[in-house]
């Protein structure tokens, strides 16, 4: 009688590096959440399928007024997979876990999803190094248009030889090149670049943001729309103008 002896598969672990969203809230909250519904109102969808952390670094509140943030916020369709700068006595089994170590995010702002069914979105591009001033940011070109639907994200420059479709969104740590028609969102600068640009062909942005300040589609003059603009950081101001 002869025994055949199977090796279990071993657990096989790996390394993923996920773009997060960072919420810092305000006191009063109800003030907060109030600026967050409007936001959310001009881009609907805002933060869905979206991993999310909430900040609530040096706020003196207790553990139920944490449980109640993280609640209303679950009712907002605002799922926290973390919070950052909580003390023991804040958190609890039923919270989510504390985090710490990431480095900053801006938010990001969709505005109107399809009312049809999502497509895939895009693959995310490996992780690049963390931007450093005097330091080479690695950079991406893409060949093909951003369709609605997909996320490009990318810790270095993205350039996109085409253009970015209507609900469709291109996230860098750096600068934004997009030799074609803006449609969807843009947003440079994710990493804390506050040096980073954003370029366009041809403005028709739902969202443009540099570092966490934004302008949505209705921010945005008249004049700009269909034209070949640039975006940058001045005095923590969100400026454009036009190119050529």
């Amino acid at each position: 009688m002869s025994e055949t002896l199977t090796a279990e598969k071993p657990i096989r672990l790996k390394g993923r590096s996920i773009l997060a969203l960072v919420l810092s809230p305000e006191l009063p909250f109800d003030d907060w959440l109030r600026r967050l519904d409007d936001l959310a109102a001009r881009s609907a969808g805002y933060f869905l399928k979206r991993p999310i952390i909430l900040d609530i670094t040096g706020l003196d509140i207790d553990r139920e007024q944490v449980r109640d943030l993280v609640s209303r916020l679950g009712d907002r369709d605002v799922r926290i997979m973390g919070i950052e700068g909580a003390a023991p006595s804040q958190l609890a089994a039923d919270l989510p876990p504390a985090m710490s170590g990431g480095r900053p995010a801006s938010d990001i702002d969709p505005a109107d999803l399809q009312a049809e069914s999502p497509q895939p979105a895009a693959q995310s591009k490996p992780a690049a190094p963390e931007w450093k001033p005097g330091r080479t940011v690695p950079s991406i070109i893409v060949t093909e248009p951003v369709r609605s639907g997909q996320s490009l994200m990318f810790e270095g420059d993205i350039t996109v030889v085409g253009s970015v479709g209507s609900g469709a969104e291109v996230v860098a740590g750096g600068s934004i090149h997009i030799y074609g028609t803006l449609r969807g969102r843009a947003v440079a600068g994710s990493a804390g670049d506050a040096s980073a640009r954003i370029f366009c062909s041809k403005l028709e942005a739902e969202l443009v943001a540099i570092t966490g300040l934004y302008k949505t589609s209705e921010d945005l003059e008249p004049e700009l729309r269909g034209k070949s603009v640039q975006f940058w950081l001045k005095n923590d101001v969100l400026m454009v103008e036009k190119l050529g």
